[in-house]
């Protein structure tokens, strides 16, 4: 298994930072009764309090240290949004980011992901919630009618790490035997084998070859992204897939996505 080499720690919390910032700039904007399309459920509100939630969570994990089990409600500092719900959530990013910072990217933790062999520290830590943070941007922004491309390089590691760390995380495919290749419009392509045992991913920088797949699915890194976490729409022509079209679909509905 390869991986990308994506950004270095202060430059996920300074993308960790920035995108929420983008966050609560969207939705001081947005009508305050406005749905979340991906979460239907939610109101603008209501997202902005889980991305604060979230953000407080992985700050009390990092905060633990190593650990078999998560933090316990109570270990979270004001869990519940209070006062103004954009200075909660800028404060709720202070707390994140001061807790990475404090404990540096090689530093242990829990995380949800030990059993796929990725690292279970501070640094992933970042990396995954720069995903997170950024996806749900892209969420606050589709709710108001003002929805935006990903950044090109935090789409491409982010794509990197839900391969690796999300899939690597999944029980035996539940299909037959299986690849399937994501190539980004940037250059980089992934390949996944599926089989009994899981996932593995093995990553292909622009122009070297690749094992051969059953589908692939191609589009520029940010519909990639999108398209994993269910959220691209199919007819618009970004996503363009070739070979066994089912198989695609197959993967893209197979981890659970909370």
């Amino acid at each position: 298994m390869t991986t990308s080499p994506g950004p270095r720690f202060d430059e996920w919390l300074d993308l960790i930072d920035e995108r929420s910032a983008t966050l609560r700039s969207v939705a001081g904007k947005a009508p305050s009764d406005a749905r979340i399309p991906a979460c239907p459920d939610w109101t603008v509100p209501d997202l902005l309090a889980h991305v604060g939630r979230t953000q407080r969570f992985w700050a009390a994990a990092v905060t633990a240290g190593p650990a078999s089990r998560p933090p316990a409600d109570g270990g979270l500092p004001d869990g519940a949004p209070t006062g103004d719900a954009l200075e909660w959530s800028a404060h709720s990013t202070d707390v994140l980011l001061d807790s990475l910072r404090a404990a540096g990217g090689e530093a242990r933790c829990w995380t949800w992901w030990a059993d796929s062999g990725s690292a279970s520290t501070a640094g992933a830590v970042a990396r995954h919630h720069a995903q997170e943070v950024a996806v749900h941007v892209r969420d606050v922004q589709d709710a108001a009618g003002v929805a935006e491309p990903l950044p090109s390089g935090l789409a491409l590691d982010a794509v990197d790490e839900f391969l690796h760390v999300g899939f690597g995380s999944m029980d035996g495919w539940p299909h037959s035997p299986a690849r399937v290749a994501l190539v980004a419009d940037e250059g980089p392509a992934w390949t996944l084998i599926l089989d009994a045992t899981g996932a593995s991913a093995v990553r292909s920088a622009a122009g070297e070859g690749r094992p051969e797949a059953d589908a692939t699915l191609s589009a520029p890194a940010s519909d990639l992204l999108l398209a994993l976490y269910r959220r691209a729409p199919w007819d618009d022509g970004a996503l363009r897939v070739t070979g066994d079209a089912a198989l695609v679909w197959q993967l893209v509905v197979w981890p659970p996505l909370g």
